[in-house]
């Protein structure tokens, strides 16, 4: 340290300008690293602490808003993924992409939730999944069970940032039930499963909640005090039996067709809800669902108003958003759907995304949703994807632009613990495609042998009024093949439009299927299958198959 001239330098001031010096110093060094890395000295400020992601940690809810575990208002945005309910017992479309590729595209798109449906048939020991393809795709689902396949969806979901909501589809995969139990799986099966599930995902906060059942409809009932049929006191007894496993999910709980005397959609109507409640064990985990469509799934007194579609917002009032509107509790339209081809279900649905709220200015502060859906493959409305599965709808997708709202966190977690059981005896074959108030009617298959080197039966998986969808198996002989060929001769009038994982022509009533690049080669009793769509009037019977090995 050099003195100043004339000025005696006492210890104190000595030490004083040496602290001086060495802060200088410091300060120096300081600002020569941060010119170096690139940082001004205001951005090196201490960081003001980031806000925490929007969905963090599991949810509960308060008055109509759905809260996250910081008490952010969250919005569910998102769409619903079939296929577990169907004797596929895995989402559908895994024969034509990889499902990382498939969750990928819907959070591309802004959709921040996925709700998986499924049947009872999951659980029972011997379920197989089909229909996935493992070439170059799907490879760490092979050997899998149903279960695991949905360990692995909900993993993927919750690493990129969406949640998962598990909905009781069926009791098995042939078709929806009006009550929650059935002969054949009892309400016994239904808890039990219900609770395997909570158990199975428990700390993984992927997975938001449960949808106890899908479109109760009559003869259920809200609020009449039959145990067998109020579908109000069945939804306290196993909201209750999943809380007591997992008090941190939500049960999402829905309508049903009829409340005195003035009946809507199956599942849609939750006017019983204000005067009798869901009255759960753990309080604010209630969410109450609607299901809403328009004219292509089927139709309703509302559509032929002279005054619609202004009529509409009276009309879900009264059905269901009473209960955001008056604070009661969150709602959440967790299937609404069209094939968007008639002005009256395009005015529709412009209508409802409008009632629903936009996200830009009111958040999460509005009516959550998932669009009924993802798949192509459903007859009566169609899908966010295209046949090719692959392509997306972009006027369908527009039409939800306002609604979307953000992804959320990455939950980082693995689930899927424990396997679950099933004490139902039901066997489902059929693989139905749901939607809105059409329960798939399933047909037998009969089987096709030709002395080819291979066989093939055809499964009527769905049918509506206009038409239907099936799966065809194809399984080799006792030896290997290295291509095939199916065909038959519909009964009637039945028209194929539409097909995956196999080439389909059809000349009048004759039809041929060949193998597409991946799926032709079979191990001997090895098998695969393929899809189609047609149309038809009426039931019909099921061909007899041929199939041609090569």
């Amino acid at each position: 340290m050099v003195s100043l001239p004339g000025s005696p330098t006492s210890p104190l001031r000595r030490s004083r300008m040496q602290r001086s010096a060495l802060a200088a110093a410091v300060a120096a060094v300081l600002m020569a690293l941060l010119a170096y890395i690139g940082q001004s000295p205001s951005a090196a400020a201490a960081p003001a602490a980031a806000a925490p992601a929007a969905g963090t940690g599991y949810w509960h809810t308060s008055g109509r808003q759905i809260l996250d575990s910081n008490n952010q208002p969250v919005r569910i945005a998102g769409v619903n993924w079939f296929g577990f309910e169907t004797a596929n017992y895995v989402p559908h479309g895994l024969w034509s992409r990889d499902y990382k590729s498939m969750i990928d595209q819907m959070k591309s798109l802004g959709y921040n939730t996925i709700r998986l449906p499924y049947s009872d048939d999951i659980f029972k020991p011997g379920t197989t999944p089909n229909s996935i393809n493992f070439y170059n795709m799907n490879q760490d689902l092979q050997g899998l069970t149903s279960l695991q396949v949905m360990d692995k969806i909900v993993d993927y979901a919750g690493s990129v940032g969406l949640r998962v909501i598990l909905d009781r589809h069926r009791p098995d995969s042939s078709a929806q039930s009006a009550l929650w139990y059935t002969s054949a799986v009892p309400e016994s099966t239904w808890i039990t499963d219900l609770k395997a599930l909570a158990t199975r995902y428990q700390g993984n906060t992927a997975v938001v909640g449960i949808d106890l059942h899908n479109e109760p409809h009559d003869p259920a009932c809200w609020g009449c005090g039959d145990t067998t049929i109020d579908w109000r006191l069945a939804a306290e007894r196993a909201g209750d039996a999943v809380l007591g496993v997992n008090p941190n999910l939500l049960i999402f709980v829905e309508g049903i067709q009829t409340f005195n005397g003035t009946s809507g959609w199956w599942g849609g109507n939750l006017m019983g809800a204000g005067q009798y409640p869901v009255q759960l064990s753990v309080a604010n985990r209630v969410v109450y669902s609607a299901h809403d469509y328009a004219t292509s799934v089927a139709q309703q007194t509302w559509f032929t108003d002279p005054s619609f579609p202004a009529n509409m917002p009276g009309i879900w009032d009264k059905y269901w958003g009473y209960l955001f509107k008056q604070n009661i509790a969150p709602v959440w339209v967790g299937e609404f759907g069209t094939t968007l081809q008639s002005t009256i279900d395009q005015q529709w649905l412009k209508a409802l995304v409008g009632y629903m709220l936009p996200t830009s200015g009111n958040g999460g502060d509005s009516f959550s949703w998932t669009f009924w859906s993802w798949n192509p493959d459903s007859g009566d409305t169609g899908g966010i994807l295209k046949d090719d599965w692959q392509t997306v709808d972009t006027v369908k997708d527009g039409y939800l632009t306002s609604i979307k709202a953000p992804t959320f966190g990455g939950t980082g977690s693995t689930g899927g613990t424990s396997s679950g059981t099933s004490s139902g005896t039901s066997s489902g074959t059929s693989t139905g495609t749901t939607s809105g108030t059409s329960s798939g009617t399933s047909a037998g298959t009969t089987g096709g042998t030709g002395g080819g080197g291979c066989t093939a039966s055809l499964h009527i998986d769905n049918q509506w009024d206009a038409g239907f969808t099936a799966t065809v198996t194809v399984t080799a002989g006792s030896a290997a093949v290295n291509g095939w060929k199916v065909a038959w001769t519909w009964p009637g009038s039945q028209q194929e439009t539409s097909a995956w994982s196999a080439t389909v022509a059809q000349s009048g009533a004759a039809v041929t299927a060949t193998n597409l690049s991946y799926n032709g080669a079979l191990a001997a009793a090895g098998s695969t299958t393929f899809g189609l769509q047609g149309t038809a009037s009426g039931a019909f019977t099921v061909p007899a198959l041929t199939c041609t090995a090569s």
